[in-house]
């Protein structure tokens, strides 16, 4: 199985998208706080949002260490990682490649199917890269969790093209 994706199609930047690093990226999510979040913040704010919360007690409670999620959960990081799943939201990688101004949907690609959605909705979807600190090998190498919850995620994933 491949591992590596590609956004390319209507775009400045056609991107080579490899899940396998996302585990040391900082804009990850629990698989389990898709629901929560269903595409009502983007990544991004949410990442504001929490780096706001952290400057405002430092300064009114002055500096202290951040605390991490693993730490608050009382695991050490490697076992954090190691034994929950993974999300990383599709929106950074569309912002990156810049779609043209004419550009209205995004097609994506699975082994078996394809699905089309509006570049909106695919803004607000999230990519599961990882089980319970695994790599998804079997029907991976990403899952797409698509805004509408109802909607069963997507499995086996080659590719994105911006149309």
């Amino acid at each position: 199985m491949e591992f590596i994706l590609y956004l390319k199609g209507n775009v400045a930047h056609p991107l080579t998208i490899d899940p396998s690093v996302w585990i040391f990226d900082e804009r990850k999510i629990l698989v389990s706080d898709i629901g929560r979040l269903n595409g009502l913040e983007d990544a991004d704010t949410l990442y504001l949002k929490d780096v706001s919360s952290h400057w405002d007690r430092e300064i009114t409670k002055g500096a202290e260490l951040p605390s991490d999620k693993a730490k608050e959960s009382g695991m050490t990081k490697k076992e954090y990682l190691l034994q929950n799943s993974f999300a990383m939201p599709l929106a950074p990688f569309i912002k990156n490649a810049e779609p043209a101004e004419r550009a209205r949907a995004v097609i994506i690609q699975g082994k078996d199917q394809t699905e089309t959605i509006s570049l909106d909705d695919a803004a607000r979807c999230y990519l599961a890269f990882s089980e319970n600190g695994k790599p998804l090998k079997e029907d991976g190498p990403i899952h797409v969790y698509f805004p509408d919850s109802s909607k069963p995620p997507m499995k086996h994933i080659i590719g994105f093209e911006i149309v």
